[in-house]
């Protein structure tokens, strides 16, 4: 098995020396292709008005000046020889869920690999839900050979890829693996910084508070508060089909 790791938080980040060990227990033939810098946040953006540059590390290592996505397009059309037949990225530095897929840089890449056809798990480290310290990967180090191992194996279709988040507590105190949706936060946790600059100009900074929601069960935020790791099945089609029908009576009466 052919494997393409990735992430957001760029070449140098500790996750992502996790995601490639694990990768490597699973295959001998593992490439890297992350970004030269942070992508947090990156979303599903791809560069169109300014240059790609890569820089190879290694025989199979590269560093790409722009998104997730740049990545693994760069990867498939330029870096490997051959296509990846998985794409693992990741281990981003906290939690994606809930409300974070759409904003995530890490999801992105694992998106753009189900663009591409190729089977795609994003992997995420939870940090902050139990505790406030810094950011463990031991959950991710010690059970994510198996569940990648594991869920690799898995065809869910065109379009479609995998999200998996590992729980902020001991390994031992995982309670195990759930298959879970994508939940929706309960308080609006979103903060805005001013500041000043040396000139007496404004400037802000992005942010968020660390508020516990009252998740519904089945959720990927209600499995993370209750120490499970998280797998939650996504998919690139967005269309709201509950809505279909309200929308063609809305332009059927029109037409009238």
């Amino acid at each position: 098995m052919r494997i393409l790791v990735t992430n957001d938080d760029g070449i140098n980040a500790d996750g992502l020396v996790v995601l490639e060990n694990i990768a490597r227990s699973i295959s001998d033939d593992v490439w890297v292709v992350a970004p030269e810098a942070e992508q947090s946040g990156a979303s599903h953006s791809l560069s169109l008005s300014d240059p790609i540059r890569m820089r190879q590390i290694d025989d199979r290592r590269f560093a790409v000046k722009g998104t997730p996505t740049d990545c693994v397009l760069m990867a498939v059309h330029k870096a490997m020889p051959e296509r990846p037949d998985l794409v693992l990225s990741g281990v981003n530095r906290g939690h994606n869920i809930a409300d974070d897929v759409t904003y995530s840089g890490t999801i992105a890449a694992a998106m753009e690999g189900a663009v591409l056809g190729i089977r795609s798990i994003a992997v995420s480290q939870a940090q902050g839900i139990s505790s406030q310290n810094s950011i463990c990967y031991e959950p991710t180090i010690q059970k994510g050979p198996q569940v990648i191992a594991d869920l690799a194996k898995l065809d869910i279709g065109p379009g479609g890829l995998l999200n998996v988040n590992f729980p902020d507590c001991a390994p031992g105190d995982i309670k195990g693996v759930e298959a879970t949706r994508q939940g929706k936060r309960d308080q609006n946790n979103f903060e805005l910084d001013e500041r000043e600059d040396g000139w007496n100009k404004p400037y802000y900074w992005f942010g968020f508070r660390r508020e516990r929601s009252n998740p519904a069960p089945g959720t990927d935020l209600w499995a993370l508060y209750e120490n499970y790791i998280s797998v939650t099945p996504l998919h690139l089609n967005l269309t709201h089909v509950e809505a279909l029908d309200t929308v063609r009576g809305a332009l059927n009466s029109n037409k009238g």
